[in-house]
């Protein structure tokens, strides 16, 4: 178990931040209420499986979630769940509260439409990100799980953010070229503040534990997350290295080179395997959503330019 005192590490990183500085004509999404009640509840030792499965079985989207979770080739589980009762006592408290509190704040964001981001590539490369911190934590000895929500759930207010304040969005994206290395950089200089404040601001007024909030506060901390003191081996740090994988909005740029850097440092670390079986696990989840993107053949191409460059930057020089 981790010593860390995440509730601490918030209020830090946190600082004076609030939602109110946000535009006030911003709708901020809410949590589905089953959610809420759920986290409150699943910490209750009084609290029976079957009160917890009622709770679940108050929302539709949630309780179609479970089930196809818990019943996917990807968990491995020898007996199908046939009802919410069951899945809980399958999954165990821990995982499924994991899985709740994910599947809440997607469907809280997902009604909102992005006009700069596509939905179903955004969720897609957020569950590829959320399956590589999942691998990752492994090797750290970290927990997979939180990891996994982490990850999960680091840019889940992007669609709101990126629809409410679009101009602003989409000069990042025209002029990406011009723009900071990192969103976050862009996102300060252009508001005070970035979307992995405002996000974790949220989550901590949604009350979710504060080990998940810090990942999502920590998330664009980059290689520097693993010397930390405190979050170089937890979920935090298994988190900013998946926020190194590229998405739409390019939101760190050369993450990949970082993670080849990486490579060269860690020997347990093998950035090729790791994305082999990312896609393996996410085509076994049978979701039913095409992988227009698979990590594997993103990282190859992103290996074999770099090679080219290095190529001719080494005709260049003989």
């Amino acid at each position: 178990m981790s010593n860390v005192d995440w509730s601490t590490l918030r209020q830090e990183a946190l600082g004076r931040f609030t939602l109110a500085l946000l535009p006030p004509t911003m709708q901020l999404p809410a949590l589905p209420h089953a959610v809420t009640l759920f986290v409150q509840k699943v910490e209750d030792p009084t609290t029976s499986d079957k009160d917890l499965a009622r709770i679940i079985e108050t929302d539709t989207g949630l309780t179609f979630e479970v089930l196809k979770f818990v019943n996917s080739s990807a968990i491995g589980l020898r007996q199908r769940a046939a009802s919410v009762q069951q899945a809980l006592t399958l999954l165990g408290r821990r995982q499924c509260k994991t899985l709740i509190m994910t599947t809440g704040m997607q469907a809280a964001v997902r009604a909102r439409q992005s006009k700069l981001i596509h939905q179903r590539s955004f969720w897609n490369v957020s569950l590829q990100k959320a399956l590589f911190a999942r691998e990752v934590a492994l090797l750290l000895r970290a927990d997979p799980d939180t990891s996994f929500a982490g990850a999960m759930l680091q840019d889940y207010l992007l669609p709101v953010l990126t629809n409410d304040l679009f101009n602003s969005y989409l000069k990042f994206v025209d002029q990406r070229d011009d723009q900071p290395a990192c969103l976050c950089d862009f996102e300060r200089t252009q508001f005070g503040w970035d979307h992995a404040l405002a996000a974790s601001a949220l989550a901590h007024r949604w009350r979710l534990p504060d080990e998940l909030v810090c990942c999502i506060l920590y998330h664009h901390g980059g290689l520097g997350v693993l010397k930390h003191a405190q979050l170089g081996a937890t979920p935090v740090a298994a988190v900013a290295l998946s926020a190194l994988l590229p998405d739409q909005l390019r939101q760190f740029d050369g993450g990949l080179a970082k993670l080849r850097m990486l490579e060269e440092k860690w020997a347990a670390f093998d950035l090729k395997k790791l994305a082999e079986t990312v896609d393996a696990k996410q085509a076994a989840m049978g979701l039913g959503i095409e992988n227009d993107f698979p990590l594997s053949r993103i990282v190859q191409s992103s290996a074999e330019k770099s090679a080219t460059g290095n190529q001719r930057t080494t005709s260049q020089s003989a």
